[in-house]
């Protein structure tokens, strides 16, 4: 919140100058985070039933560093997390969207597994914010096994079997 990101506007600046991109911003961090770490987060609330607009800045931005270095991403693991007013808010489409990112960049996307948290971490606020969240049980059960077997799958791609 209050980070200014200017939206991709597909100028071919990163691909021609090889630099990052044109836009200079609160991106310029989040560029190194991503490419340091071994698995990446993406959270978002849902509007209008999807992924809100800042989410999709960040992850069309990533072609910044992806001009650079096409593979820069790949084997890394995601895990996809999402926040709606609606038990049934957008959520899931939010987590595809979430996961097609992962898998456009060769990155390895996470579920919580069958029964309950297929996709991803679902939760829902129920227009409460932070208490909304709080309460409910059911989503953060979803983020609970979407959690452990993202920590696990990173320990498998690490070759890490110590934990």
């Amino acid at each position: 919140m209050g980070k200014n990101m200017g939206f991709c506007i597909h100028c071919d600046y990163c691909i021609r100058e090889q630099k990052g991109c044109v836009h200079k911003d609160a991106l310029i961090e989040f560029y190194e985070g991503i490419i340091w770490a071994d698995g990446i987060v993406i959270g978002t609330p849902c509007y209008q039933g999807t992924l809100s607009g800042q989410t999709k800045v960040l992850m069309d931005r990533c072609r910044a560093i992806l001009a650079k270095d096409p593979i820069i991403l790949k084997g890394k693991v995601g895990m996809g997390l999402a926040v709606g007013g609606d038990r049934n808010g957008g959520q899931e489409i939010a987590l595809q969207t979430i996961h097609n990112f992962f898998l456009v960049n060769e990155m390895l996307p996470t579920g919580g597994g069958s029964f309950g948290a297929n996709l991803g971490g679902t939760l829902w606020s129920q227009d409460k914010g932070k208490e909304g969240i709080a309460a409910d049980e059911y989503g953060l059960k979803t983020v609970r096994k979407t959690a452990k077997r993202f920590y696990d799958l990173m320990q498998k791609t690490r070759g890490d079997s110590n934990g």
